[in-house]
């Protein structure tokens, strides 16, 4: 069996790959060209997700397994790889450490006035009159609440928030006090103090932010995206902040990427912004590989139900 990757890994678990399977022949490249001849033999291919096209599939005549090791798939040729019967698998659940600590972390620095703190440093002024809040009592909402909205309501526990969460199935979540369907969500958000969205990009999810769903917020109320950044159209966003519909937006995640240098949100003052950051980890590519790992020992085995199979023809 070849295993391509079009990353390469650290020499560490490049090492780690070949003790556990030094019967399996491994490939690691920085991209891949669709001329290649390892693409033409390749059993299977580890991939970020963003370097593959209908094309590489076409040429890709060996191919049986696609392990993306990242959560988001919009930018892979689902069609292609449906139409070829490619097993497909991502690294979903891997992001919840990360994502949840920023998710705190930001939240942190709006209530305790983090930036107002730094700049009075810099500017070496005394000021004991900064407007200190608390995260004791208010009511955080989780919007696609799955493995990351779990964990992030985990911590919000600890300080003693209310937890809601918003998910298409209305199925179960640990650690959210109360679950409602999509068709429910601006219920959800009319109750919410910090309303997170950790949506996917799909076509159920592109532009499902009108104006009526920041209309329903409170006008206090902050409004943190690390889900995909096309949510929303951004100038409803704007509008939105500009006639004081919610307090502060956090945003990690745009449409496209990265944000342009004269964009207005640059200049906003009641807008955060952090460039697509809330995942990275230096764990992240260990946690990654854990789950390839433990995929590949099962596919070895003559085992196709492994863990995180995404259906390309759903995008999850």
């Amino acid at each position: 069996m070849i295993i391509l990757t079009t990353l390469i890994l650290p020499e560490a678990l490049q090492t780690d790959l070949h003790e556990t399977y030094p019967e399996l022949t491994f490939y690691y490249q920085d991209g891949v060209d669709t001329e290649d001849e390892l693409l033409k033999v390749a059993d299977v291919i580890i991939t970020y997700g963003e370097d593959l096209t209908e094309n590489h599939i076409e040429k890709a005549l060996s191919l049986k397994w696609i392990m993306v090791i990242s959560a988001g798939l919009e930018k892979m040729p689902l069609k292609a790889i449906a139409a070829r019967e490619i097993l497909l698998t991502n690294a979903k659940g891997i992001h919840k450490i990360p994502m949840a600590e920023y998710t705190l972390g930001m939240i942190l620095q709006y209530e305790k006035k983090s930036k107002d703190i730094m700049l009075n440093k810099q500017n070496q002024k005394w000021d004991r009159v900064l407007e200190m809040g608390e995260l004791h009592g208010k009511t955080i909402l989780i919007v696609g609440a799955g493995a990351i909205g779990g964990e992030i309501s985990r911590l919000s526990k600890a300080f003693g928030m209310k937890t809601l969460g918003v998910n298409r199935s209305g199925t179960a979540v640990n650690y959210i006090d109360t679950l409602y369907q999509l068709d429910k969500l601006n219920e959800a958000l009319e109750q919410s103090d910090y309303v997170v969205s950790v949506l996917p990009s799909t076509p159920e999810t592109k532009g499902l932010f009108t104006k009526k769903q920041f209309q329903a917020m409170k006008n206090t109320s902050v409004f943190i995206n690390i889900g995909r950044g096309d949510l929303f159209n951004e100038n409803v966003l704007v509008e939105a902040l500009n006639n004081g519909e919610l307090a502060h937006a956090i945003l990690d995640v745009f449409e496209p990427e990265p944000l342009n240098q004269s964009h207005v949100y640059w200049t906003m003052e009641n807008i955060t912004i952090t460039p697509h950051i809330s995942s990275r980890t230096t764990e992240y590519l260990p946690r990654a590989l854990g789950i390839f790992k433990e995929n590949l020992f099962n596919y070895l085995e003559g085992n196709r139900e492994l863990k995180n199979t995404v259906d390309p023809l759903k995008g999850y």
